[in-house]
């Protein structure tokens, strides 16, 4: 069976990779608006794990609307919650039996919930799978160091492909870079190196 997961380079979506590999046959997808070409360190991070990779190509209007919400509410949950619903959507029309993200249980954002998942479903005629859903923080990082060699640090330091990153890159393209500590909170990001 086919199964298209998105896919960032970081520890989240590659563990879940390797924990669908057994069931699937993986293809790692990075969604793309066409800002950045910040794909390419998802590639990499791909081809070190041994699966087959593509950017997934959304629509850049949606990136665009998540900035704009980003800026109204002063902080980013909903614009990324807006393009991952966005690029599940674009990945559920693909030729895939199964779709899958990496989300953890504890997630803040994106998350999927139960409704949401069914129409996607429903509407596609394909699987939606979390392999992480029931997985905490702590758990996974257990889990990620016993195989994986992870880059970590702060999210404007960090090479990764995440949703994040093109949506920092609008920003700063508009307002300049600066602007984007007044919407996006210090946090960590990772970034897959190499997997054990």
């Amino acid at each position: 069976m086919e199964l298209g997961l998105l896919y960032s380079g970081g520890k989240d979506s590659t563990l879940a990779a390797l924990l669908l590999e057994e069931f699937y046959d993986v293809t790692l997808l990075t969604a793309h608006f066409g800002v950045s070409d910040d794909w390419k360190h998802a590639r990499e991070t791909a081809a070190a794990a041994g699966f087959a990779f593509e950017r997934l190509e959304c629509d850049p209007e949606v990136a665009h609307d998540a900035v704009d919400r980003i800026r109204e509410d002063g902080y980013p949950r909903t614009g990324i919650q807006l393009v991952h619903q966005h690029a599940l959507e674009q990945l559920a029309a693909r030729e895939f039996d199964a779709v899958a993200d990496g989300t953890r249980r504890d997630d803040r954002v994106p998350t999927v919930s139960r409704a949401q998942a069914q129409s996607l479903e429903d509407r596609h005629d394909v699987d939606y799978i979390a392999p992480l859903s029931g997985f905490g923080r702590s758990a996974v990082d257990r889990l990620v160091e016993a195989r994986l060699d992870v880059t970590v640090g702060p999210s404007e330091e960090i090479d990764r492909a995440d949703y994040e990153a093109e949506l920092r890159a609008l920003i700063a393209e508009e307002e300049g870079r600066a602007a984007i500590a007044d919407y996006f909170p210090d946090h960590d990001q990772t970034y897959v190196t190499n997997v054990r």
